[in-house]
């Protein structure tokens, strides 16, 4: 269902007996639910995308800038972030920079036209994910279970590869001078530490499990993004993009016309 802001006073006045009643869907992980930061400069959006998130069971913080929305990140211990591309003071992209300089943290973009620019900028700035205003619920929600699920990924390590080869049986993972550490979730290049977000760290583990495979745009949507319909595959090549930045160009090979492949040595 697409967000209606018409109706938001008088969701409003029904929070709370929504809050209550949702407890059974709520994504709360422990005792504390999800705590989702809402960075949108448009009162009425901001208002109806925190109601909607609150009947999910998710704790919501709003901000109407980027500078306030930075500070308010800082401040808080936000599970994922939500952010409008044109925001005042400080743009989404530019926020989505700093934020990505201090933290992997889930980042959600949202784009008023969800122009092709707008999409690139965001997912070229760090963001994990994008979703198009109106914006609908079922929509949002869903790419928010998906961020938080990777970001809570843990892979399974049993079995085993062939001998001399990568295998699961041994949960570190070493292809050249990058090394996986699939139990300490950490990845290192020649020693040094690299720092991946969530989603950039999934995108590693698919390759990591299959070296030398070629891996479609479309099962990398379904496996790493768990996109279950037809999802934008430019978010594939950016992260793919962004992933090749951090581990060394040449480890992640394009192959035209089919997909991508780790390269094992």
């Amino acid at each position: 269902m697409t967000l209606n802001t018409s109706t938001t006073s008088k969701t409003s006045t029904t929070s709370k007996t929504s809050n209550a009643q949702v407890g059974s869907v709520s994504e709360a992980r422990g005792p504390a639910p999800v705590s989702v930061l809402v960075v949108e400069d448009d009162a009425t959006i901001r208002r109806a995308v925190q109601l909607a998130l609150e009947r999910y069971g998710y704790r919501v913080d709003v901000a109407a800038d980027g500078l306030t929305g930075l500070e308010a990140f800082r401040a808080g211990a936000h599970d994922l972030l939500i952010l409008d591309v044109m925001l005042p003071a400080l743009d989404g992209i530019g926020l989505c920079h700093r934020i990505r300089e201090e933290s992997p943290v889930p980042v959600l973009m949202m784009s008023a036209r969800g122009d092709a620019l707008d999409v690139v900028a965001g997912l070229e700035a760090g963001a994990d994910d994008y979703v198009v205003k109106p914006v609908d619920t079922g929509v949002m929600v869903a790419r928010i279970r998906a961020l938080l699920r990777r970001a809570t990924f843990r892979p399974d390590t049993e079995g085993s590869g062939p001998a001399g080869k990568p295998g699961r049986s041994d949960h570190v993972l070493v292809f050249g001078d990058l090394s996986v550490d699939t139990l300490g979730m950490e990845v290192r290049r020649a020693g040094e530490t690299v720092s991946l977000t969530p989603t950039e760290l999934r995108l590693l583990l698919e390759f990591a499990a299959a070296p030398g495979s070629v891996l479609d745009r479309r099962r990398l949507l379904r496996d790493v993004w768990d996109y279950g319909w037809e999802g934008d595959t430019r978010v594939v090549d950016l992260c793919v993009l962004r992933l090749r930045k951090k581990i060394g160009s040449g480890r992640i090979e394009t192959v035209r016309g089919f997909g991508y492949k780790l390269v094992r040595g």
